[in-house]
């Protein structure tokens, strides 16, 4: 069995239930056999089409029959097959142009073929609007929500399959920067305190109540401190990251004023000018960098530590504003000499690297600062900028609950469309339908041969705007002027309607009577 053909030829039949269900039930006027087949086989082609992936054009064909057959485009046989074409028309067209140009063109051929019938164009035409707008946008629209409720959906399965492999991708990065923090702690600390035991192992050095051999020990407890500095920095060098955004660190158990304070209880000559932020991790960092610096190259000069802040364009060195004032906060760290050892290793020039230097640099711009370090007078000078008041953006994103789709404005606008067309078309309806009643009593009492103007005043002030020819017993007479009248002011039945035949001549008299009867009888 041919698999990929059950599904169209299951939906030609369903489709094509209504048409012969109302061929056979008589639900419509009577017409000749040739109508439904040919129904039928439009039905057939559309499906065909829609299995070839061309909605639009099956949508066209469905809604032919019922633009031809019917003087509205609204039919029972075919106005199932117009709805669910236009739907799956909504569901797999691509774009919208192609519909709303077949919506146009349906709409127009309508419009066109309601005037040639020479009737009152008013009802049919707000019938026929009706019919397109229920029959055919309305499906359509709701197949248009279904294939962007289907896409979004996958747009958001899609979305979270990439978030997840972007959240992977973070903590990767994550456990990286964490091990790249630790290491750059590692480095910190630990050369920060190797340094602190080289100064004080080679002020052992120089004491002049040390004994010889004493003196060759501080020598090279000094020297292996060095050595164990640069072989940690060397190590720990491999593990940094250079490219990579810097991690946060944690800030240190100690403040600025205690690391300047067991500097100073080490033996290196330093003085801290201004108070500090307690809790300030990168200006610790500069102060440390530079005090290892000063005791690794320039042991016994005098390091000076200034903190200045400035508040609203205006230099405080020791001011005890609110922070909320508080603009920049700048750390001098300055090394008197000599100028020759306080360079060396400094600048990159000897046995240092100069990388904590640029890390530092890093560090500080990244945060929006200034960095400057090099040779100062007959020393070295290091100085940073950090801002303290951070800029952040007051822009507030908009709620996207807020925004309303397209598809639910087209919804909207078509309901409001489809209320006044309907309202308009019942009550246009029923004003003809009941202005166009001829009672079978009036109908009685006008006898054959008698003048038109004297069968006016008996005969309503409106005639019936579709009449049912087809249903007629026997065609009018030649050259007559027929009215056609219904028998009952019923809505939306099947009645009974009276044909009156007027002479086309003087004296225009009444020459035919015919009852037509109703639908089914």
């Amino acid at each position: 069995m041919n698999r990929p053909g059950i599904a169209p030829l299951g939906m030609w039949a369903g489709l094509s239930v209504p048409v012969l269900a109302c061929t056979w039930l008589r639900l419509e006027e009577p017409a000749p056999l040739w109508r439904p087949a040919a129904g039928l086989a439009a039905l057939a082609v559309a499906t065909a089409l829609h299995r070839r992936r061309r909605p639009v054009a099956a949508f066209a064909l469905a809604a032919a029959p019922g633009l031809a057959f019917a003087p509205a485009l609204f039919t029972l046989s075919y106005g199932a097959a117009l709805a669910v074409l236009a739907h799956l028309m909504g569901l797999r067209a691509l774009t919208t142009r192609p519909a709303l140009l077949t919506f146009a063109a349906l709409a127009a051929a309508g419009t066109a073929k309601i005037a040639a019938r020479q009737v009152d164009p008013t009802a049919e035409w707000l019938v026929l609007m009706a019919t397109l707008l229920f029959g055919a946008v309305f499906p359509w629209l709701a197949g248009r929500h279904r294939r962007q409720s289907r896409e979004l959906a996958a747009a958001g399965w899609a979305r979270a399959e990439q978030l997840e492999r972007e959240h992977r991708i973070v903590a990767d990065r994550a456990r990286l920067r964490e091990r790249a923090r630790i290491a750059q702690d590692m480095h910190d600390s630990l050369g920060h305190e190797l340094s602190l035991i080289a100064l004080r192992a080679g002020a052992l050095q120089v004491a002049k109540d040390l004994p010889g051999p004493h003196r060759e020990a501080a020598a090279e407890l000094r020297a292996a401190a060095s050595d164990a500095t640069d072989r940690l920095h060397g190590i720990i060098g491999l593990l940094r990251e250079e490219d990579d955004e810097p991690a946060p660190l944690a800030p240190p158990g100690e403040t600025v004023a205690e690391l300047v304070e067991r500097a100073a209880a080490s033996g290196l000559p330093v003085q801290l000018h201004g108070t500090p932020p307690p809790e300030d991790r990168t200006a610790y960092r500069v102060v440390q960098e530079s005090l290892t610096n000063a005791a690794k190259h320039a042991p016994g000069a005098a390091v000076t530590v200034e903190t200045t802040r400035a508040h609203n364009g205006r230099s405080s060195r020791d001011s005890q504003d609110s922070q909320d004032s508080q603009d920049s906060l700048t750390i001098t760290v300055t090394t008197a000499g000599p100028a020759s050892r306080a360079r060396q290793g400094s600048t990159g020039t000897g046995t240092g690297t100069g990388t904590g230097l640029q890390a530092l640099r890093t560090r500080v711009t990244d945060l929006g600062g200034t960095f400057e370090a090099g040779p100062h007078a007959e020393g070295f000078r290091v100085r940073a900028t950090l801002p303290t008041i951070p800029t952040r953006s007051t822009a507030v994103p908009p709620d996207p609950r807020t925004r309303t789709p397209g598809t639910a404005r087209a919804f909207v606008a078509a309901a409001v469309a489809g209320t006044v067309l309907t309202a308009g078309a019942f009550t246009w309806y029923a004003y003809r339908t009941t202005h166009a009643v001829l009672t079978p009593r009036a109908y009685a009492t006008l006898p054959l041969g008698t003048p038109e103007a004297e069968a006016e005043q008996t005969l309503p002030a409106l005639t019936i705007s579709d009449p049912p020819v087809d249903r007629a017993p026997a065609p009018p007479p030649p050259g007559t002027d027929c009215r056609y009248y219904r028998a009952s002011g019923e809505l939306f039945v099947s009645v009974d309607h009276f044909r009156l035949c007027f002479a086309a001549k003087a004296p225009h008299a009444l020459i035919d009577k015919t009852l037509i009867p109703r639908t089914g009888q």
